[in-house]
């Protein structure tokens, strides 16, 4: 079992489920697939487990409730279909779960809920109290009213959120393929399955492909965002086939199915964790490679020297992405100054910024104590 053999005494688990799994294009839910999953589930509540859900699936039931021709593409209507949607989705597992005695909670998120403290706790309150009573939580993004300033992006990352949201022990993504592939298994008859990874790096994201799916948003890319978060929270993640009976037990077993996500060693603190992970970024600083390098190998602080490029609209103390100049993000930071400022200092030395602004309120950019390196 190897790396896997500490899965086996997890205690709380975050399972995701995405639409491709759940529901049947035009039809809506699928019985079938929610009444496996729920056995599937059971099983590990029978093992005296507690286990959240995080489930794809409202859209694309409200498109069918709707007898929409395909997934809508303005807010509003999203919001509309998923207003439809949930309820018909809720009411599945309700009636799945119940066959094997476990009661089921619906929450319903957004980035909010995640970023702003008081609303986080309020969650994580909700949340322990749920699987306190025995309930299964059934998690999904709150879809009726996320606009893009508010939204995780997708359920493959609200996943981790939840996993650090609960302390949970262990994260897996279920998906319609059996593990992160060298390349697409659909096209590349070499392609092979990785059956652990020890850091997501930049050899691993060349890996991922993205394939064209009716109902799935979150592709593989957006896996392996997941992996980052969780094991910057020293959470463990298995990506793993959801068509499979009896998956779970196995993973929990510790056999070697799926691709199983190692955590990181220097488990991020929670303030450096809120920084990463839980606010989208409000915008983007490109700098230079000299730059990059004092960030990521010297732990120094970004200085308007270093810096190349300004994108979005921002005030000081936001969070936002920091890249290189292929675009490729590595970090990110609370910053020190508006955009506006940044673009009239970008390039600067430390000294100018006073000339340059009319006042200095500090040397740097983004400190490396705000600074998180992904």
């Amino acid at each position: 079992m190897g790396a896997r053999h500490p899965l086996s005494r997890a205690r709380r688990v975050v399972v995701k489920v995405g639409s491709g799994l759940v529901t049947t294009p035009g039809e809506g839910p699928s019985g079938e697939a929610i009444a496996r999953l729920a056995a599937d589930i059971a099983t590990l509540v029978q093992e005296r487990r507690e286990v959240a859900l995080v489930s794809s699936g409202a859209i694309a039931t409200g498109v069918a409730r709707l007898g929409l021709k395909a997934r809508p593409r303005s807010i509003p209507e999203k919001q509309a279909a998923a207003a439809v949607g949930q309820s018909a989705l809720m009411w599945e597992y309700e009636q799945a779960f119940k066959k094997h005695g476990i009661p089921v909670g619906q929450v319903l998120l957004t980035g909010q809920d995640i970023s702003d403290r008081s609303r986080y706790l309020n969650a994580r309150n909700t949340l322990l109290a749920l699987l306190e009573f025995g309930v299964l939580p059934v998690i999904n993004e709150n879809d009726t009213v996320a606009v893009d300033e508010i939204k995780v992006g997708d359920n493959d990352n609200l996943a981790p959120l939840v996993a650090h949201l609960i302390h949970a022990d262990l994260v897996v993504l279920l998906t319609d393929v059996d593990g992160l592939y060298t390349g697409d298994p659909r096209r590349d008859p070499g392609a092979r399955r990785l059956e652990t990874v020890e850091a997501v790096t930049d050899e691993i994201q060349k890996m991922v492909f993205d394939a064209s799916a009716e109902v799935s948003v979150g592709g593989m890319s957006t896996k392996l965002q997941a992996a980052q978060k969780a094991g910057a929270s020293g959470i463990p993640m298995v990506i793993a086939s959801g068509r499979e009976a009896g998956l779970l037990h196995r993973v929990l077993k510790g056999e070697p199915v799926g691709t199983y996500f190692q955590p990181r060693d220097d488990r991020l603190a929670a303030r450096k964790r809120w920084i990463a992970f839980a606010v989208p970024p409000q915008g983007r600083l490109v700098v230079d490679a000299g730059a990059k390098k004092a960030l990521t190998e010297r732990g120094k602080s970004l200085l308007p020297s270093g810096l190349v490029e300004v994108d979005g609209q921002f005030r000081a103390g936001e969070v936002v992405a920091l890249t290189e100049t292929a675009g490729h993000e590595f970090a990110r930071g609370l910053v020190n100054y508006d955009a506006e400022e940044l673009r009239r200092i970008r390039g600067a030395k430390t000294a100018d910024i006073e000339k340059a602004l009319g006042y200095k309120g500090f040397d740097e950019v983004v400190h490396r104590d705000n600074l998180v390196i992904l």
